[in-house]
């Protein structure tokens, strides 16, 4: 059995890329498939494609979810709820007790509903429009290993050109890569895009605190397929997930597949997951995936290890760390092609014959040169 430790690896830090490339394209890509890996770039992933594949995005906009209330209390919201509340993190959440009114830079209100040691406080914002509020008082929540608080350029940077609804606190980051003339070229070999959505919230990013990998306990976060994308996905030869939280979702409309006999890979899905991916685990939905790096003994790196192996994927980290790949959410991406499942099964009978000479030394070493002379 895995341990948090067996997904452990030593990054220098001068490979954290804390800023994105002038370019959204001009990524390097590294390909793993079984032992075999190569060094690629992005434009090279429309190379990859054949017709009849289907590449699935994650189309989720990120939303300014940090903001300060009562002028010390940063929170960051990162799961919005069916009642119309939001669960947000706050490091001084005790001191916050329920009932209490809290008051942002533009006179909004907000409620506290709840709180607990997992989630945080639950909100209520005293408004019509949640994100219009945001909008003014809010900064996109940009991970703490950047080290730097939000510029004008990660409000355009920081999002997929493709992004519509919003409801995610990190950008699924693999589709930060894709210009428009990137997803032209995709169409242009055949391949089929669908955007699906998942809110990227804190079940992705978390981190692990146990070493017995089943107490972790995942957040939940809320995606949705519709009955036209899965019926594209299950017409699909192979299915491309373009980031971990596109690969998330797929599989768990895989999981909640109650009739494969009308759909092949995956069923229409609108409701929360918390799927916890880790080696051992069965892909029923998708052949390929494309990555960014992910952090040490994260859940993110436990699901790639799932994906491509654990020995292949830590000798392609060693690998991108010696040619000094940039890691992480503005750093280089991976390809990785799903790993086979070792075949078990007898093994096959030697058709290896021995020689009579061969024959009698094997006799002497078992029954000595006494039996061998009495016959």
């Amino acid at each position: 059995m895995y341990t948090t430790s067996d997904f452990d690896f030593e990054l220098p830090p001068e490979l954290i890329a804390s800023r994105p490339l002038e370019q959204r394209d001009a990524s390097r890509m590294i390909v793993v498939r079984g032992r075999a890996q190569e060094d690629k770039h992005i434009r090279d992933f429309v190379d990859a494609l054949r017709t009849g594949d289907v590449v699935v995005f994650n189309n989720s906009r990120v939303i300014p979810a940090r903001f300060v209330a009562d002028g010390k209390y940063e929170i960051t919201l990162h799961t919005a709820t069916s009642d119309g509340c939001w669960w947000g993190l706050c490091s001084k959440f005790k001191k916050i007790k329920p009932g209490r009114l809290l008051y942002l830079d533009d006179g909004t209100i907000v409620g506290v509903v709840a709180q607990n040691e997992q989630s945080g406080l639950k909100l209520k914002f005293i408004t019509d429009d949640v994100f219009a509020v945001l909008d003014k008082v809010g900064k996109l929540p940009l991970p703490p290993y950047m080290k730097r608080e939000e510029e004008i350029a990660d409000r355009e940077r920081y999002q997929t050109v493709y992004s519509m609804p919003m409801g995610s606190m990190a950008a699924p980051t693999a589709g930060l890569h894709f210009t428009p003339e990137l997803l032209a070229e995709i169409e242009k070999r055949g391949a089929k895009i669908v955007n699906i959505t998942l809110h990227v919230g804190a079940g992705t990013w978390m981190p692990v605190r146990t070493e017995n990998l089943s107490e972790h306990k995942m957040h939940s976060e809320w995606g949705q397929i519709t009955e036209e994308q899965a019926k594209v996905i299950n017409a699909a030869k192979r299915v491309i997930a373009v980031g971990t939280t596109s690969l998330r979702l797929l599989e768990s409309a895989a999981m909640y597949n109650t009739n494969p006999a009308e759909y092949k890979r995956v069923a229409p899905f609108s409701r929360s997951t918390r799927i916890f991916i880790t080696p051992g685990y069965k892909f029923k939905a998708v052949d390929v995936l494309l990555t960014n790096f992910h952090l040490p003994k994260s859940t993110l790196f436990m699901l790639v290890s799932a994906f491509a192996g654990l020995t292949e994927m830590k000798k392609a980290y060693a690998h991108a760390i010696k040619e000094k790949y940039r890691f992480f959410s503005y750093g280089d991406c991976c390809l990785l092609y799903k790993k086979n499942p070792e075949k078990g099964g007898r093994r096959k009978r030697s058709r290896w014959r021995a020689t009579p000479n061969a024959l009698k030394k094997i006799l002497s070493k078992k029954l000595g040169r006494k039996l061998l002379r009495k016959k």
